[in-house]
């Protein structure tokens, strides 16, 4: 008897470290994240490519690696390539996060006045909250290189780091994960579009990302 129950008991911890393990089917369901981390070389990426691989490779650890993931990110024409709009790589929708919640129904939804993107449901793959502004520290600073309506910027003054190839000199233009800045004003509460990145090595290094409320975070979404 004492033995069948240690085997009970034994097969009943097998199964709860089994459930443990296994991704849950919300998180299978899951078709938007913002990045726990990103690839640590500032806006340096490896370009689109690296980018998309950062998302795929998170998704993948959050349970939900069987879709195709895309980095919402621009990029500006250069070297006889044409500009890329971040609203072109992802997909239809809808979107929803890690646990359940509805981010947006489809591509123009995500960029008017009523998508659902808030701190609250920008989770990461975990289903985490990413910190904002008030929190330490401010990691609220995701990497986008985009105009409001999810479009490139125009060849010339460089808003995407050199196409996410750069972590010393230029610039890439961020947005606000929790909708918060230092004004109450559009840019400061906009999700992909605040403001440019700055900083003593240049303005694309890891360390001038954080040191304006980021850490090289990266919008993921999954593209049907």
């Amino acid at each position: 008897m004492i033995r069948i129950e240690r085997s009970v008991a034994m097969s009943g911890l097998a199964l709860a470290m089994a459930l443990l393990a296994t991704p849950s089917a919300q998180a299978a369901e899951m078709t938007f994240f913002v990045t726990s981390s990103g690839p640590g070389k500032g806006a340096d990426l490896g370009g689109l490519e690296g980018a998309d691989a950062q998302c795929q490779k998170l998704a993948q650890a959050g349970g939900a690696g069987a879709k195709t993931w895309r980095a919402y990110l621009s990029t500006q024409a250069a070297d006889g390539k044409p500009a890329v709009n971040a609203k072109d790589r992802i997909g239809k929708g809808p979107w929803q996060n890690a646990k359940g919640a509805v981010i947006a129904k489809d591509v123009a939804d995500l960029h008017g006045a009523a998508n659902n993107l808030t701190k609250q449901t920008a989770l990461n793959e975990k289903g985490e909250v990413i910190n904002g502004r008030g929190d330490t520290p401010n990691r609220h600073d995701i990497l986008t290189g985009s105009q409001p309506d999810g479009s490139a910027f125009a060849a010339g003054d460089d808003k995407t780091c050199k196409n996410w190839t750069s972590s010393t000199q230029g610039a890439a233009v961020v947005g606000h994960a929790d909708r918060q800045g230092l004004r109450d004003d559009e840019p400061s509460k906009s999700w992909n579009s605040s403001h440019p990145s700055r900083g003593p090595d240049g303005g694309c290094s890891q360390a001038d990302l954080k040191s304006t409320g980021g850490d090289g975070l990266l919008y993921c979404f999954a593209a049907n």
